[in-house]
């Protein structure tokens, strides 16, 4: 049976996440004067993330509200006692500073102009709606999306089999008919194929080497890729040199 529609992860995969974060994160702390306070951006961003990857597990296990995971995100990352609204009003000068540097990869557009009449398309992500949301519409590309699903919502996460499960059921498609594009070898690829999906990992660095992975994936390194893959009329892109 055809692929008829093509679910979409969005941090690497549309929404080019790490180039954002670096830049974002280097403006922000060369403004609030922290950046000697780090080696390199990179330590520094690699604290942030350990921080947030903590304090979104809290917020998941339904200990904090949204609000309150981010406020503490600031005050572990700074190490320091701050007022609800000292931590909000840092979040949020350092929010606009991210949002400043967001982009979609140059291949999103035209791969989803090129499947706009042959699939249709949702998203699937391990955020929350209240950051996803506002993210594609800030890119301006949510009204591409027929759904916008996300963990923090659903209560299930990826690589978790439930929530691309969810994803086919809020597209009424059983999951041989839709294809998972995401850049994580296990919480996408691995966790799409395992639920039935058709799974396609966009690797588009190579760093990871083919080892890390069981053999047969779809592996594109350009969503120029895709449509064969999808086995869409479509001329867009090169030939498909996935393996």
């Amino acid at each position: 049976m055809s692929i008829r529609a093509v679910v979409w992860d969005v941090d690497d995969t549309l929404f080019d996440y790490t180039t954002a974060d670096r830049a974002g994160m280097r403006a922000h702390l060369a403004a609030e004067g922290l950046l000697d306070a780090y080696e390199s951006v990179e330590q520094a961003l690699a604290r942030w993330r350990a921080v947030t990857d903590s304090q979104w597990a809290r917020f998941a296990a339904g200990e904090v509200s949204f609000e309150e995971q981010r406020r503490d995100r600031v005050r572990v990352f700074l190490g320091r006692e701050l007022t609800d609204a000292e931590a909000e009003a840092w979040f949020a000068r350092y929010l606009g500073r991210y949002e400043a540097a967001w982009a979609l990869f140059p291949d999103v557009l035209p791969v989803l102009d090129a499947l706009a009449a042959s699939h249709r398309h949702a998203v699937l992500s391990n955020s929350s709606l209240h950051v996803q949301d506002r993210k594609l519409r800030v890119l301006g590309v949510h009204d591409r999306f027929e759904a916008v699903l996300c963990a923090a919502e659903l209560g299930v996460s990826k690589p978790e089999a439930g929530a691309f499960l969810a994803a086919c059921e809020a597209l009424d498609l059983p999951p041989h008919r839709v294809a998972y594009v995401g850049d994580h070898p296990e919480i996408d690829w691995r966790g799409a194929a395992d639920a039935g999906l058709v799974s396609v990992w966009i690797d588009r660095n190579g760093a990871r080497t083919w080892g890390d992975v069981p053999a047969g994936p779809h592996r594109i390194g350009s969503l120029a890729e895709l449509p064969a893959i999808l086995g869409s009329d479509t001329r867009f892109g090169a030939p498909s040199t996935f393996r």
